[in-house]
């Protein structure tokens, strides 16, 4: 039996996701005493862990002193908080560029051309992030406008807090961007401060400015007026990689030889996007587009096609051609209207997969597919993996 010692707060969705990975890993192996208690990641470390032994250590490593405890403790450390980069502690958390993706897509599907970044300056994930979205903003030829609070030198929980203490500034930079605008916030706290300012100024979300969040923890997104949309990171699944490593690098006296030492970063894709009120509009300034895409939109579990979208257009005295409709998606979307139907199918076929263990045939059925076989032909075409490989990829059993 070894002893583990935890440094993870449950005080965050995030966090929480972590110690039930951990949980996991733990069932399946049966062979570890875990020590943890309440604790935040600004704390420092806490009395208990100098006065208990631990044969290994995952934790969220927030400050230089709480490195160096750490090391002075003499057992294999895992680092779940990706602050820092070290040769002799390896590092494994979420995909930031792919959840900094996700929510630049979430954005642009909605038509918004506006596109800006809301963070906290000097905090390294938020950093990362802020890195991310300017770099795959300034890919589409787009410009994004970055706000950030001043200041460094306290910890990124306290950062978070004490960004409230600066809204009037928020407010005025909210004021000044050109509307529609959609914003990432780099996670939900600061999701909900950027909808607390809207409030204050009395700017429309999502008609005006559209947000969206990282982290996906349920309570402060629906805390929020309105309910905020927000990246889901695979928390669970960086915590049972965590475990995964930890067990590696712990030597057993039945050992013959002490095993390789993890190093480096293992990054986990996020699982996809929540939306919700905050971003649950549509923003294209062309209005064909807008109303097919709202259409295809309200529609597309039921089987619909591209003929079926151009009636509904007539219908509402917007008669075009298939031509250009297609030119008008291109120009706004970057493909087809065909290629967009199939897109949003796919959206809600990977949710499914994500949020059911129903099998393959039900899914096509529920997104307006008759041949399971298209399903998975599609799906692999767009995504590089099947729909199979997918599920497993993200399971959370």
């Amino acid at each position: 039996m070894q002893t583990v010692a935890l440094l993870i707060e449950s005080g965050r969705a995030y966090g929480r996701g972590i110690l039930r990975g951990i949980a996991r890993y733990a069932r399946s192996h049966g062979h570890w005493c875990i020590l943890h208690q309440e604790w935040t990641w600004d704390e420092g470390l806490p009395a208990w862990l100098t006065k208990r032994h631990s044969d290994g250590i995952i934790a969220r490593i927030e400050t230089p002193e709480m490195l160096k405890g750490l090391r002075a403790l003499g057992v294999p450390v895992v680092d779940v908080r990706e602050t820092h980069r070290l040769p002799d502690i390896p590092v494994i958390g979420t995909n930031n560029r792919r959840a900094t993706e996700l929510a630049i897509e979430h954005l642009l599907e909605r038509g918004f051309h506006n596109l800006g970044f809301c963070g906290f300056g000097g905090v390294e994930y938020s950093v990362q992030r802020r890195d991310h979205f300017v770099h795959l903003i300034e890919r589409r030829g787009l410009k994004a406008a970055i706000y950030e609070d001043l200041g460094r030198g306290v910890s990124a929980m306290r950062r978070e807090t004490q960004a409230i203490l600066h809204e009037q500034r928020l407010e005025e930079w909210l004021a000044a961007l050109p509307k529609p605008v959609g914003l990432m916030a780099c996670n939900d706290i600061r999701g909900r401060q950027v909808l607390n300012a809207c409030r204050s100024r009395q700017i429309a979300v999502p008609e005006e400015v559209a947000v969206i969040g990282v982290d996906n923890d349920e309570v402060l997104c629906e805390l929020a007026d309105p309910p905020l949309s927000s990246v889901v990171p695979n928390a669970e699944k960086v915590g049972y990689g965590a475990a995964e490593i930890l067990d590696t690098m712990m030597v057993t006296p039945k050992a013959s030889k002490p095993p390789a030492r993890p190093t480096g970063l293992v990054e986990i894709d996020p699982l996809g996007v929540i939306t919700r009120r905050s971003t649950d509009v549509l923003a294209f300034s062309d209005p064909v587009v807008s109303a097919a895409a709202r259409f295809i939109r309200q529609h597309a579990r039921e089987g619909i096609t591209v003929e079926d979208v151009l009636d509904r257009l007539a219908a509402d005295n917007r008669v075009v051609s298939r031509a250009t409709l297609d030119r008008r998606f291109m120009q706004f979307l970057g493909r087809s209207s065909k290629a967009h139907i199939m897109r949003v199918r796919l959206d809600i076929a990977r949710q499914l997969l994500l949020d059911t263990e129903f099998p393959l045939a039900k899914v096509a059925a529920m997104v307006g597919i008759e041949h399971p076989e298209y399903l998975n032909v599609m799906f692999k075409n767009m995504t590089g993996e099947t729909p199979a490989a997918f599920r497993r990829r993200f399971s959370k059993s």
